[in-house]
């Protein structure tokens, strides 16, 4: 049977709740496995297992119960091992890695903050900060909106004006949020935002970031803000004993 994996702790972490459930339909028991200082939460892998709610939800509780117990290495959903030697041999190999993790992660969270442009706040900005589209635009507009031509190339000189204004915005909202947190890490690239990025934040001085995220949201109005946390800090631990299940793909 193979083994589901919830996260990793040190092996002196409090007992987690008696007859916890986790993922799977009946909920598979919750147990800890043990290799020297670490420990690992994992339960038995369901087969066919995908990304429903009631998973989700369940993954998301028993990181939950734990994570309030101290540090905690949270693993993502669908991580699955061979089985849980399998588990116990990472755990042995790379226990000075985990250790030095759970360390750094002790008190810490994580917040991921996705940025996308105001359509026409951006471009109003764009034009405002370019002499050279606003001259082609005028001059168009007198020739009763130009050739086609000429349309085709403002068309591409506000794109590329609007890219540019993407990727400097992207780079100054992590010159802003980065002095109040631990670490950052840049997700990966998802349409329809100029940024993705995790932050990992001091639990005890979450509200800093915050009032950070705020500032950013008042000095910048063509851009808008999404913040979501706290959250386990998935983005701050390297893979784990397991990796994600075919099945949640």
């Amino acid at each position: 049977m193979s083994t589901y994996v919830y996260g990793i702790t040190a092996s002196s972490h409090p007992a987690l709740p008696e007859g916890m459930g986790g993922v799977g339909d009946p909920q598979r028991p919750v147990r800890v496995i043990e290799e020297g200082e670490l420990a690992a939460i994992v339960s038995e892998a369901p087969e066919g297992l995908r990304p429903k709610r009631k998973d989700l939800l369940a993954h998301q509780n028993v990181l939950s119960e734990a994570g309030a117990g101290g540090p905690l290495l949270p693993m993502r959903f669908g991580s699955v091992a061979p089985d849980d030697a399998s588990v116990t041999g990472v755990l042995a190999e790379r226990a000075e890695h985990y250790l030095e993790r759970l360390r750094a992660l002790d008190g810490k969270v994580e917040y991921n903050v996705k940025a996308s442009h105001d359509e026409e706040a951006v471009l109003h900005r764009v034009m405002g900060e370019n002499p050279e589209l606003r001259a082609m635009t005028e001059a168009n507009r007198q020739a009763g909106g130009g050739t086609y031509e000429d349309r085709l190339r403002l068309g591409e000189m506000v794109v590329a004006a609007v890219q540019a204004r993407e990727a400097e915005d992207a780079a100054e909202l992590r010159r802003a949020l980065e002095p109040t947190a631990a670490a950052a890490s840049a997700g990966p690239d998802s349409t329809g935002w100029l940024a993705n990025l995790s932050f990992l934040v001091d639990r005890e001085s979450a509200a800093v970031f915050l009032d950070a995220v705020e500032e950013v949201r008042k000095s910048h109005p063509h851009i808008e803000v999404r913040v979501n946390g706290p959250l386990p800090p998935y983005s701050f631990v390297e893979p784990g004993p397991a990796q994600p299940a075919e099945t949640t793909h």
